[in-house]
């Protein structure tokens, strides 16, 4: 069996502070014969974790040298690479945002075709029962609902003035004592009312992360609406329901086409009902043709939390789209993302035998295979 080395590749995305691999799991690895080379961290954005902390049981390497690694080391990061036209040689493992249309799809999987390499997509790596064998999705729903409330307390406080940027937490207990601290001003301003909540997609990771953060906040039970499939099947949208709740937090996992939740016109058709003054769709599907809150068609990042709406007032109106959303919490998502990998990684070795990496590589192949034909001349061939 040959030995298998991962690279770890250091992150570009502004702000993305978290890793795919973390220390602790890079010792596993190493203990299980696996050779690991880290990339050292940039200083923006920075790691999380220290690169010392790696060095025990890794080979610390030149940040942003994947390009010149060996072809059989494999390339682990978390977000899309830049964008750039060489052609990819490697295997990546990584979230890379082009297998549901999204804009600039036939770029990314064109480079890999090009290039001879492959993608396994962390979006996309499942169990026997069809089930991710990792994901960020609580710790998603968890910032995203954090966000969410501290913008609702901010607009009932600075009318004409959008939320300032914000910065990792240390810990997840930061987090908690000042979005508690933030919502107690809110509900003071707001004549002693708490917020009501409205979350599609509860029953699953994300929308749970989402409901812990409303708890952990002190947000009572009674003003959580909790939705999934059989409330957003029992009848089409958009929903008044929305429109009547203070904040929308969308936790979906959107894969066809579906009905809209909400739409600018639906909201002005009957402006006196209108409670709403938050949108966080922390499923971020700005550029898929399905998306279903037509008006977060664009991101919003750390730095500026927030998108206004316009024509909206009395209560304003505004999203928050962040597409990293659990890099608000870089430490805590990062340890429990890499601990639930970390048995589909230690199946690497005989990856065309593991059903996980197996079906991974199917996928790629059928979307490589929709790629336009002057896009298709490829060594996979």
């Amino acid at each position: 069996m040959a030995q298998v080395t991962l690279h770890l590749r250091a992150e570009t995305k502004p702000l993305e502070h978290r890793s795919a691999l973390s220390p602790t799991v890079v010792k596993k690895l190493s203990e299980n014969g696996f050779k690991v080379h880290v990339e050292r961290s940039p200083e923006n954005p920075k790691r999380i974790f220290d690169d010392s902390d790696y060095e025990p049981y890794a080979t610390l390497v030149d940040e942003f040298s994947w390009p010149q690694a060996p072809e059989d080391h494999l390339i682990i990061g978390l977000k899309e690479l830049p964008e750039e036209d060489f052609p990819l040689k490697h295997t990546h493992i990584q979230f890379a945002h082009c297998y549901k249309g999204q804009a600039g799809w036939d770029q990314v999987l064109g480079r890999f075709a090009a290039g001879g390499g492959t993608l396994y997509d962390m979006e996309f790596l499942e169990d026997a029962n069809r089930r991710r064998v990792a994901a960020f999705g609580y710790h998603a729903g968890y910032a995203g609902a954090a966000l969410a409330l501290e913008n609702w307390a901010w607009q009932l406080q600075h009318v004409d003035t959008p939320l300032p940027g914000k910065k990792p937490y240390n810990t997840q207990h930061d987090l908690v004592q000042e979005v508690k601290t933030d919502v107690a001003a809110g509900v003071a301003k707001n004549d002693g009312k708490t917020p009501q909540i409205l979350i599609i997609g509860a029953l699953g990771r994300c929308g749970r992360g989402a409901i812990d953060l409303c708890l952990a906040a002190g947000i009572p039970e009674s003003n959580l609406l909790r939705w999934d499939l059989a409330e957003t099947s029992a009848k089409a949208g958009p929903y008044p329901e929305i429109r009547q709740s203070d904040i929308f937090i969308n936790c979906i996992y959107l894969d066809k086409p579906i009905p809209k939740f909400v739409t600018e016109d639906f909201l002005k058709e009957d402006p006196s009902s209108r409670k709403l003054s938050v949108v966080c769709d922390v499923s971020c599907d700005t550029t898929n043709p399905h998306n279903p809150i037509p008006f977060c068609n664009k991101p919003t990042y750390f730095d500026k939390p927030t998108i206004t709406v316009e024509g909206f007032s009395k209560p304003p109106l505004s999203y928050i789209t962040i597409d990293h959303l659990p890099s608000l919490l870089p430490r805590e998502a990062s340890e429990a993302f890499s601990n639930a990998l970390l048995p589909s990684l230690l199946e690497l070795p005989n990856a065309d035998k593991a059903p996980v990496w197996q079906e991974a590589r199917k996928l790629f192949q059928k979307k490589l295979a929709t790629l336009p034909t002057s896009q298709n001349h490829n060594k996979h061939s």
